[in-house]
């Protein structure tokens, strides 16, 4: 199955001239119209067959955060050992925090281009992990990621917010300048992010990250125009709380995004 375009200009153009639930009432408000992104996206079907699909959606930070999380070369574990994310495939076992394997529903990629303002003034940062920043092999070498990795950690800043329980903390967190960086490399750099069956944690180069979910609270303020655009990029899903629940509570900006 595939729905890819013949030409990204032309797909976009269609996007904004001819598809109305693209035309979100509160973001034609603003000043700036969203911008338009490729998502490249790989489905499990319920037959065991994978579909690869090809979307133009907006560059919103809600469709960003399910693309954006960890570089081209990042090792995940495998019940087959260590591996690549860009060569899992839907089907594939991931190992999770429990010592289960379960299987990749969802595999998302986006190209982006670091530091490169928006007309709304935004950019995507990248944080690269050095080796053995937490502690000896964590991580076992070094992690470029994106904006919308969260590790299983909390900062010393942040303890008292998430009352000395375990909290998944955007990566950004922990830079210092030294161990954990924000970096921009010179070229065009693809991300990927994942979703199992249920959210969970996976282990990468030593390190627990979470896998794909949008939170508790990701669609209230969108209109159900933009909601129907984001959600047809999962065919795994019908409806927003078929993600299930957070599996930790995260830290956001000041608060928590409780589960």
């Amino acid at each position: 199955m595939s729905t890819i375009p013949h030409s990204l200009a032309r797909a976009a153009q269609n996007a904004i001239d001819t598809s109305a639930v693209l035309h979100d009432p509160a973001a034609l408000r603003g000043r700036n119209r969203p911008q338009l992104r490729r998502y490249e996206v790989s489905s499990l079907l319920p037959n065991g067959q994978i579909a690869d699909t090809r979307h133009i959606a907006p560059a919103l930070p809600l469709f960003e955060d399910a693309f954006c999380a960890f570089s081209r070369g990042t090792m995940i574990n495998t019940d087959l050992g260590p591996m690549a994310i860009e060569d899992i495939l839907p089907g594939d076992k991931v190992m999770t925090q429990d010592g289960t394997p379960q299987p990749v529903v969802w595999k998302g990629s986006t190209n982006v281009v670091p530091r490169r303002v928006d007309p709304t003034g935004r950019s995507i940062r990248l944080t690269r992990i050095m080796a053995d920043s937490f502690g000896m092999q964590r991580p076992l070498s070094y992690i470029m990621t994106g904006p919308s990795a969260r590790l299983l950690k909390t900062p010393g800043r942040l303890q008292s917010l998430a009352g000395g329980k375990p909290m998944l903390t955007p990566v950004q967190e922990f830079q210092d300048g030294t161990n954990v960086i924000d970096t921009a490399p010179p070229t065009a750099v693809q991300l990927f992010h994942i979703c199992l069956p249920r959210h969970a944690l996976i282990n990468v180069a030593g390190l627990e990250f979470e896998t794909y979910h949008p939170g508790v609270n990701a669609l209230r303020t969108m209109s159900h125009a933009m909601r129907s655009i984001y959600l047809g990029l999962f065919t795994h899903i019908d409806k927003l709380t078929d993600f299930g629940p957070q599996i930790f509570a995260r830290a956001g900006e000041g608060q928590i995004d409780a589960i």
